[in-house]
């Protein structure tokens, strides 16, 4: 009889230690399986073991930096017109980014052999993490949630993907700017590629940090996308597989910290490097598509925010006031105010995530 009374409640609301250990189981299997296909299995270059290393290292770094984030007083501002349920998170650290991101960057790049790759995918990915920094130095400097404006945002976004892109064209082979789509289709872009490869690198930096909005969702749904993104790149940039599973391992080992209730947030400094770092493998390995398939969660996120403002506007009376499509943007939020549990919207959330992982492999294949 208490199992039938204690099941649903868990699967309604169930707490963030056992959405932790779902993460960890989802992406501790998904990684044994993938070395056992690439016949890698327990090898230096294989996938579980610099997972579980980067998380270790980056739980482990928690314990020291966010006391040091409580003594700077580095609390997060949060939104008066957010759910009146997030007030309650106020004070809470944040810019978590700065222990976990920097941390899984340098273990991928050994790992990696300091592969010129790797080295650049890790840089833009610490360049988004700055840039995110900025932003969230400024919020807490303000006390207000506004940091650099949003174009202030975008230019600096838009430098660091034009600055990458060159190096790109310059050292990878021409044909890089072909984008493979499925069932053996070719699509030829030429110049065009690197306008896309731009607009890549702000629209997954961008997604990344508007689904940063619930403790563990972030972290959680990245730590699967970038190891999605492993598996795909592996056969063909191995150095670049490895970047990403220590990222990966690196957003579980913030999770710990961040599972709900959340004792520390990412904040821009993550988000954005996350995104940076999901944008850089994907152009650099030649796997748009693939990209686009892991990171489909993110594209829903962003397209919730852009469909409410663009309905707001298109309803708008002449008294200024528009209608809403959802009760709040983005989706998460929509989802908490139609009576999901913030811990059942994350396990949905991680379950989704990983359903595209699987996607994505099968149209590889």
């Amino acid at each position: 009889m208490e199992a039938k009374v204690f099941l649903p409640t868990a699967l309604k609301k169930p707490s963030g230690t056992n959405l932790l250990i779902l993460l960890a189981c989802l992406l501790a299997g998904s990684a044994v399986v993938f070395d056992r296909n690439l016949q890698q299995f327990g090898q230096i270059s294989s996938f579980l073991i610099p997972l579980a290393i980067a998380a270790i290292v980056s739980a482990g770094m928690g314990f020291w930096v966010i006391p040091i984030l409580r003594r700077l007083k580095a609390g997060q501002v949060i939104q008066e017109d957010g759910p009146q349920s997030h007030l309650k998170k106020a004070g809470t650290p944040t810019m978590g980014g700065i222990f976990f991101v920097p941390a899984a960057v340098i273990l991928g790049v050994i790992w990696a052999g300091f592969s010129a790759n790797a080295i650049a995918v890790g840089a833009i990915t610490l360049f988004y993490g700055f840039v995110g920094w900025i932003d969230d130095w400024q919020i807490l400097q303000r006390k207000s949630n506004k940091g650099i404006t949003p174009r202030q945002k975008l230019i600096l976004q838009f430098i660091g993907a034009i600055v990458f892109c060159a190096w790109v064209s310059f050292t990878q082979p021409g044909n890089l700017t072909n984008v493979a789509l499925p069932f053996g289709i070719i699509l030829p872009l030429g110049i065009f590629f690197w306008f896309l490869a731009v607009f890549v690198f702000a629209a997954e930096s961008n997604a990344t940090n508007i689904t940063d909005g619930v403790d563990g969702l972030a972290g959680g749904t990245c730590a699967i996308a970038l190891l999605g993104l492993a598996a795909l790149i592996a056969p063909n940039a191995p150095d670049l597989a490895i970047l990403c599973t220590c990222l990966s391992g690196g957003c579980l080992g913030f999770v710990f910290h961040n599972r709900n209730p959340a004792k520390v947030f990412m904040g821009d400094t993550g988000s954005l490097a996350l995104g940076g770092a999901l944008a850089g493998a994907g152009i650099l390995s030649g796997n748009l598509w693939g990209l686009f398939v892991v990171s489909g969660l993110f594209f829903v996120e962003s397209l919730s925010v852009l469909a409410q403002v663009s309905y707001y506007k298109a309803t708008k009376s002449p008294n200024g006031v528009g209608k809403r499509l959802l009760k709040m943007a983005p989706f998460h939020h929509h989802l908490e105010l139609s009576g999901w549990s913030e811990t059942q919207i994350v396990g949905a959330f991680y379950l989704f995530n990983f359903g595209l992982i699987l996607l994505a492999l099968i149209l590889s294949i």
